[in-house]
C-alpha cells in the first residue's frame, strides 16, 4: 500500500522500486511507497491508495503490457525443414516424369528414390535440438539460466547494453568507498567502530563493516547517545567523540577546508565526519560500491563493438561518477522506472538491438521491453520473471559471456543445417541424374550412406561446442 507519513521520522530504502541507493529521509507529510524498506525510526503511515492502485502494481501492469506486444521469431530448423520437403517432393516428381517420358520407367522410379533418400531430414531433426542441449548445459554449468531461446539466439545481434546500476553494476547497499584521516587511520577507524557498533542504522553498520575488514576491534563506549538527524555521541578512553553528518559539524560549529572532503561531497557521496575532543579527526565517504567485476564487463562489452549504457534513479552526480570510473559510453540519471521502458526504446528507435540487464522490481518494464532481458540472479522474482535470461551469479561479466554463447551457438546452428540441408544442393541434382550422360549416376544405397553420414557429422560438429571457452 502506498501512502504518506502523518507522524515520526525515519530513513526509508527505495532501492527495490525506484534504484534510488540511498536511503530517503522521510517525515510527515513525505509520500511512501509500498514495498520499500523502513530504516531505524518508526512512521505512522496513512494508505492513500492500495491493490491495483499502488505504484507497484502500476510497474506490473507496464510488464504485462510489455510482454504482450513481443514479437515471436520464426524457428530456422523448421523454415530449412519445410524447404527441403518442398524440394525433395518437387525435384523427385520432376526427375520421374523427366526420365519416364523418356522412355525409362524404372530407372525413374530408382531416380525419384534416391532423390527421396538423400533428401531425408534425418540431420535436421538433430541440428538445432543438438546445439541447444548441449548450449543450455554450457551455460548452466556457467550460472546462466535461459528462460527463451528465441531471446539468447538474438543476443548475437546485440549492439547496445543498458546495465541498471543499484545491484546490477553496484552492490546495492552502503559501503565505505574512501575515507579521509588527520590522525592516525587505525585510531579513526578504531575511534568510530567504538561509537557505532550498537547502533542499527545503514551508515553505521557500513562503517563497523569496513573496520572489520581491516581486522580492528573496538573499544566499549561510555556515555553513548545518539543525537537524532545528526549522528552519535560517546567518551572513549576519556576522549569525546562525535560521529555524524555535516549537520553535527554545524551544531559544533566546525568548518570544513579540506579539498578532499568537498570533491567527496560533491560527488554526492554520503559523508560521516568524526570529531575527537572539538577538533575534526577525519571523515568516511559511503556511497553504493561498485562491482569489481564491473569494470571486466565494461571493458570486455566495448572490445566487442557494443555501447555501454548505464541507468538509474540517482543523481546526475552520483550517475557521472560511477559512469566515469567504469568507462561506460553514457548514462541516465533520476530515471523513474516507469520511464526505464522509454529509454530503452529511444535507443531502439535510433537503430540499436538493445539488452536491458537489470536486478529490481523497477527494472522488470525494461527488461520485457528490451530485445534482450537480462536479470541479475540475486534480484527480485519480478525482474527474474521478466527476463530472457538470468545470471545466477549476479555477476555482469557474464554478460559478455551470453554475447560470445549466442554467436557461437548460432555459428553451430548454421553449420549443422549446411550439413544437414545443404549438401543436397549438389547431391539431389546427382540423384536426378544431370550427369547420367558422363557416366555419374548415385545408387539409392549410396544416397542412404551420404543421408547417414550428413547426420554423423551433424553429431560431431555439435560435440565441439563443449571445446568453447568462454
Amino acid at each position: 500500500s502506498d501512502g504518506v507519513v502523518i507522524e515520526g521520522e525515519s530513513f526509508v530504502n527505495e532501492a527495490l522500486l525506484t534504484g534510488e541507493s540511498k536511503p530517503i529521509h522521510k517525515k510527515k507529510g513525505d509520500k511512501v511507497i509500498g514495498g520499500a524498506i523502513n530504516g531505524d525510526g518508526i512512521l505512522k503511515i496513512k494508505i492513500e491508495r492500495t491493490g491495483e492502485e499502488t505504484y507497484l502494481s502500476q510497474v506490473i501492469k507496464l510488464v504485462k503490457q510489455a510482454q504482450e506486444s513481443k514479437s515471436k521469431t520464426q524457428d530456422l530448423a523448421n523454415k530449412a525443414a519445410a524447404l527441403l520437403f518442398y524440394a525433395a517432393v518437387g525435384t523427385g516428381t520432376i526427375t520421374y516424369i523427366y526420365w519416364f517420358f523418356n522412355g525409362m520407367p524404372d530407372f525413374a522410379l530408382e531416380r525419384a528414390v534416391t532423390v527421396l533418400v538423400i533428401a531425408c531430414p534425418h540431420a535436421l531433426g538433430l541440428a538445432i535440438p543438438l546445439v541447444v542441449a548441449l548450449s543450455t548445459t554450457i551455460t548452466a554449468r556457467n550460472g546462466i539460466l535461459i528462460r527463451d531461446r528465441r531471446a539468447f539466439e538474438q543476443a548475437k545481434d546485440l549492439t547496445a547494453i543498458i546495465f541498471d546500476k543499484t545491484g546490477t553494476l553496484t552492490e546495492g547497499k552502503f559501503g565505505v568507498v574512501d575515507f579521509v584521516s588527520y590522525i592516525d587511520e587505525n585510531e579513526l577507524l578504531r575511534l568510530a567502530y567504538s561509537v557505532e557498533k550498537n547502533s542499527e542504522h545503514i551508515i553505521a553498520k557500513a562503517i563497523v563493516q569496513f573496520a572489520k575488514e581491516k581486522g580492528l576491534h573496538p573499544a566499549d563506549p561510555e556515555k553513548y547517545k545518539t543525537i537524532p538527524g545528526k549522528g552519535a555521541y560517546a567518551v572513549i578512553n576519556g576522549k569525546e567523540i562525535y560521529v555524524g553528518s555535516p549537520n553535527l559539524l554545524k551544531e559544533l560549529n566546525i568548518q570544513i577546508n579540506d579539498g578532499k572532503i568537498k570533491k567527496l561531497q560533491e560527488e554526492r557521496n554520503t559523508v560521516i565526519f568524526v570529531v575527537v575532543n572539538g577538533k575534526l579527526a577525519g571523515a568516511f565517504a559511503l556511497a553504493d560500491k561498485i562491482k569489481s567485476e564491473s569494470y571486466e564487463a565494461v571493458k570486455k562489452l566495448k572490445e566487442m563493438g557494443i555501447k555501454v549504457y548505464m541507468l538509474t534513479g540517482d543523481s546526475e552526480q552520483v550517475a557521472k561518477s560511477v559512469s566515469e570510473k567504469l568507462g561506460i559510453d553514457d548514462y541516465f540519471a533520476q530515471v523513474l522506472p516507469h520511464q526505464k521502458a522509454e529509454k530503452v526504446k529511444l535507443l531502439q528507435q535510433k537503430g540499436y538491438k538493445v539488452a536491458m540487464v537489470g536486478d529490481g522490481i523497477n527494472d522488470a518494464p525494461a527488461l520485457v521491453t528490451a530485445d534482450v532481458g537480462i536479470a541479475i540472479g540475486a534480484g527480485t522474482d519480478v525482474a527474474i520473471e521478466s527476463a530472457d535470461i538470468i545470471l545466477v551469479k549476479s555477476n555482469p561479466a557474464d554478460v559478455p559471456k551470453v554475447i560470445k554463447l549466442s554467436k557461437v551457438t548460432y555459428s553451430k546452428m548454421v553449420q549443422n543445417l549446411w550439413w544437414a540441408a545443404g549438401y543436397n544442393i549438389v547431391a539431389i541434382p546427382l540423384a536426378a541424374g544431370v550427369l547420367y550422360n558422363y557416366g555419374i549416376v548415385i545408387q539409392p544405397a549410396v544416397g542412404a550412406l551420404l543421408m547417414s553420414i550428413s547426420t554423423v557429422i551433424v553429431a560431431i560438429n555439435s560435440q565441439t561446442l563443449r571445446k568453447v571457452k568462454i
